[in-house]
């Protein structure tokens, strides 16, 4: 048999652009066994050609001309890896008005700019396909793209960063403080050095965006997505909920119910028996439930650069076996047919609640929490207080909530804020009861 050849070209050779050429290069006789394709790698793309990198290209093909790529006709999939949302649209957007189909890692950019993308894919005939945009080696596009396809999707619940989940793992399990997590996350080379978009729940948003789109079939903007991150965290809570039977995980949720989609990111308590709880480190992991198969589970790396590159090389064997392009062409987040969508607001949801008050050490307490709770609809589940004695003379009480609306909850906050026996603002934290799989 003989294999039909494929020329890529790459813009941006840092970590996953090296990665994904050492796939490339190193595999390519795996490759061609599986799928009949020999894939091979024509022009490497980067503004800085001297730097050392840990795996050196073969002998010309290193440019900082973009142009080379963009010149060459027989280079018919580019790749973009560069990463940002300036410099990277205006490369994504030369490399279709070139003909070439584009590959694509960069979730903030198709959350953000990805209609204007995908239309300038559509008017040029190509594609742009992005597997490793979001959740580094799991292959959970292609599930909800084709694995999936049969099912009317309800629920989505994800940990889609891993710097979170280590910084948690290790709150959780070693009882470390916030800060020193982070220093530890960043010191495995878990965390960048700026970890803003990490911990204040951003880049989880915006792969929520682009995997509720495909869950839901509409366009999902990313200010549709209610955004909280755990950098205010505190141990205490951790450790609270732990006597409860809850671990505290950074949720990316999507739900549909009544034709309505609520999409959102925040620190959940989720019961320590469930398989989302068992993700620990720098591992992502995705839940998603289907009306026919129920509930499927998908886990593995979500980062890093051979992770991140075997998605990479996974939508280059897609777009030239001509899958990518035919389902991106029907993509209704895509095409200009596409179905709109109701949201619900983070205020109309229900949830469960954790709260913790550090209240003074004196009667009646309860009886005045209890009293601003019920005004406001909000039974109570269960409640801890230990004999310790906190600044001020306080206790720290720990209240569990029956399901209530988020704007009843608010409402409540903000009434026992006022209240003198109180000495800080209440803690409030989400209760996340993610379904059950079971036999109809």
């Amino acid at each position: 048999m003989n294999a039909k050849i494929v020329k890529i070209g790459l813009v941006g050779y840092g970590t996953v652009g090296v990665g994904v050429a050492k796939i490339l290069i190193e595999n390519a006789a795996e490759i061609t066994t599986r799928t009949g394709l020999r894939v091979e790698l024509a022009c490497v793309v980067d503004k800085d050609t001297t730097r050392p990198r840990d795996f050196d290209l073969p002998e010309g093909l290193l440019t900082d001309d973009l142009n080379v790529l963009l010149n060459d006709a027989s280079i018919e999939i580019a790749l973009e890896l560069v990463g940002g949302t300036t410099t990277a649209k205006d490369i994504q957007i030369q490399m279709l008005k070139a003909g070439k189909h584009v590959v694509t890692a960069n979730k903030a950019l198709l959350a953000e700019h990805g209609q204007t993308l995908y239309k300038a894919a559509l008017d040029a005939k190509r594609c742009i396909a992005f597997e490793s945009s979001c959740c580094g080696g799991i292959p959970i596009v292609s599930a909800l793209r084709t694995g999936l396809a049969a099912n009317k999707i309800t629920g989505l619940y994800g940990i889609f960063n891993g710097t979170c989940n280590y910084i948690l793992t290790n709150m959780t399990h070693f009882d470390a403080d916030f800060s020193d997590a982070l220093k530890e996350a960043q010191n495995r080379g878990f965390a960048e050095a700026d970890p803003t978009l990490d911990i204040n729940g951003m880049d989880t948003a915006h792969k929520l965006a682009i995997l509720g789109g495909l869950a839901f079939n509409c366009r999902i903007c990313i200010e549709d997505i209610y955004v909280e991150g755990i950098e205010n965290i505190d141990i205490v809570d951790i450790r609270s909920a732990l006597e409860m039977g809850y671990i505290l995980k950074l949720l990316a949720i999507g739900e549909k119910d009544d034709g309505k989609v609520s999409l959102r990111v925040h620190p959940s308590f989720i019961l320590d028996h469930s398989p989302l709880a068992q993700v620990e480190g720098p591992f992502n992991a995705v839940s998603v439930f289907g009306n026919a198969v129920g509930n499927t589970m998908f886990y593995g790396r979500g980062a890093g650069m051979m992770p991140t590159a075997s998605a990479v090389v996974a939508d280059i064997i897609d777009i030239a076996l001509g899958t990518s392009q035919h389902l991106f062409e029907t993509m209704p987040m895509a095409t200009e047919s596409h179905r709109t969508v109701a949201i619900k607001t983070i205020d109309d949801i229900d949830s469960r609640f954790y709260i913790r008050i550090m209240a003074k050490d004196q009667p009646g307490v309860f009886a005045a929490y209890g009293q601003v709770l019920g005004k406001h609809g909000i039974s109570i589940s269960g409640a801890i207080q230990h004999e310790w004695v906190g600044p001020q003379n306080t206790v720290p009480v720990v209240i569990t909530t029956h399901p209530t609306k988020q704007k009843n909850m608010n409402a409540a906050l903000k009434e026992l804020e006022q209240l003198d026996i109180i000495i800080q603002k209440p803690v409030c934290i989400r209760i996340v009861d993610i379904p059950e799989d079971k036999e109809e």
